[in-house]
């Protein structure tokens, strides 16, 4: 354990943090808002921790070992969570305690989208722009943001990479260097972002909305700056757009780099983990519309039918939560199947939740050998993933993270139930929606998660963190052998 290091990393990441809240300074301003104190405030208390952290352990090595990005990423996490809640928490308007700041701030950074905010069509601008960056910032990790400058002050980042970005595989780099690689994500991030808020105006929303909802979309995040979600616009083009950006979003960003590099979109349908996650959304949305189309009473019409169905599938299924109807209300078994749409998520190295395509078509895959095996007991099927054999050590990974996903959701599921009245419906599909980072979910979750006690909302916080970092980078550090090092 290398303490100096872990503080002075952790410090550096605060004091870049504190920055992010002069942007809803400008919005106050630009607006005319009362709210420009409430981030000046969280501006200097994130900087002078940040300081506080950094300037005693300036002058030691810089250099990560072992372990230790484990730890600066799930404080980094954390630390964001609790400074993040703090204009919420002064904001007199939007009223919340510091559980329900904190609950909204990690929700943000997670890209959950799970709220406990109501009235958001009557709190100031600069608050629900905050909420929106919120989740751009956690969209791609602000930890490769992070990793991008880190050389310029000294310091390598690869290890934190590692820790942060998602997907069974995270080794492989789409550059020689890492800063290069960072560079690279957020160039295409920052690009999407722009074409979307693009796209959102084109189609009818003011700007402010257009950039608000490009930042939620590209993150696959789900915040809106309205109660009614995209439900608000009532705008079957702007359900398009979103419909379009949240599918790309879903996309490896690797993936995206090597076709914007290559200049050839062709790479999409070589891609054998793409091509399982656009035929997942597709049989998902032909069985919700024919499910919607088959009973009259909730949607009636067939352009009606396509436009929720495709709409509330795509937005699921990448874990993106956007919403034009309350979909908790759909007949019959619709709404779980929706919120199990979520379990997969999109791909690995994309902005979406969940346990990622690529981990389930390996599981599918290795399935199918299973099965051969059985029939031809002596033959040899190696696994492979279009045309590539697939390592031992990959195959190990995935089964051990779908035995501890499985292991851990059932586990906090029982420890809701325990501690609090909640009925098993609310209880399945709040830690479903936060582990997953979905956001929207059943029951008494179904709109707001403002009605739950201060003990459950930490609980899902913890949730939330575990879904983001995938399980493995908080669970390191619940290891006795760790602390041991």
């Amino acid at each position: 354990m290398h303490l100096a290091i872990i503080f002075q990393l952790t410090g550096i990441l605060l004091i870049l943090f504190s920055f992010t809240f002069l942007m809803p300074v400008l919005v106050a301003l630009l607006y005319n808002e009362t709210t420009a104190p409430e981030f000046a405030t969280a501006f200097l208390i994130t900087a002078v921790s940040g300081l506080a952290l950094w300037i005693p352990f300036s002058r030691s090595p810089r250099e990560l070992r072992g372990g230790d990005g484990f730890l600066v990423t799930a404080l980094f996490y954390l630390g964001l969570g609790l400074f993040g809640a703090i204009p919420l928490y002064l904001n007199t308007e939007a009223g919340l305690t510091f559980s329900d700041a904190a609950f909204e701030s990690m929700s943000g950074l997670t890209t959950t989208g799970a709220t406990v905010m109501v009235g958001l069509d009557s709190l100031p601008k600069s608050i629900l722009f905050y909420r929106q960056q919120l989740q751009w910032l956690g969209g791609i990790g602000i930890i490769v943001l992070a990793v991008a400058i880190f050389p310029l002050i000294g310091i390598g980042g690869m290890q934190l990479y590692q820790t942060e970005s998602p997907g069974p595989n995270k080794e492989n780099k789409l550059t020689p260097r890492i800063t290069e690689t960072a560079r690279a994500l957020w160039l295409i991030y920052v690009s999407l972002t722009a074409l979307c808020a693009f796209a959102y105006w084109f189609a009818g929303m003011d700007a402010f909305d257009a950039i608000c909802h490009s930042f939620s979309t590209i993150a696959i995040g789900g915040f809106s700056t309205h109660d009614l979600s995209l439900g608000y616009f009532d705008n079957a083009l702007i359900e398009t757009v979103a419909v379009f950006f949240m599918i790309i979003a879903g996309i490896n960003f690797g993936l995206h780099f090597f076709v914007w590099q290559r200049k050839n979109p062709f790479y999409y349908l070589r891609d054998s983990e793409t091509k399982a996650y656009l035929l997942y959304i597709f049989i998902g949305s032909i069985l919700v519309c024919g499910l919607l189309w088959n009973d009259k009473g909730i949607v009636a019409g067939v352009a009606p039918v396509l436009r929720e169905g495709i709409f509330q599938t795509v937005s699921m299924a990448t874990t993106t939560g956007f919403s034009t109807s309350n979909f908790s209300e759909w007949p019959g078994g619709l709404p779980f199947i929706l919120l199990l749409s979520a379990f997969a998520g999109g791909c690995a190295g994309s902005t979406a939740g969940g346990v990622k395509v690529i981990r389930v078509l390996l599981l599918f895959l290795q399935g199918l050998r299973e099965v051969k095996r059985l029939v031809h007991p002596s033959g040899m099927f190696p696994l492979k993933l279009g045309g590539s054999p697939v390592t031992g050590r990959i195959s190990e990974s995935v089964w051990s993270f779908l035995s501890a996903y499985l292991i851990i959701f059932l586990l906090m599921v029982v420890l809701l139930l325990v501690i609090s009245d909640l009925d098993f419906v609310t209880a399945f599909s709040a830690i479903g929606a936060c582990l997953n980072n979905l956001g929207p979910g059943l029951g008494e979750v179904a709109s707001n998660y403002s009605g739950l006690e201060d003990e459950v909302k930490w609980v899902l916080m913890f949730a939330m963190m575990l879904g983001r970092l995938e399980i493995f980078t908080l669970l390191v550090l619940l290891t006795p052998s760790y602390w041991r090092r």
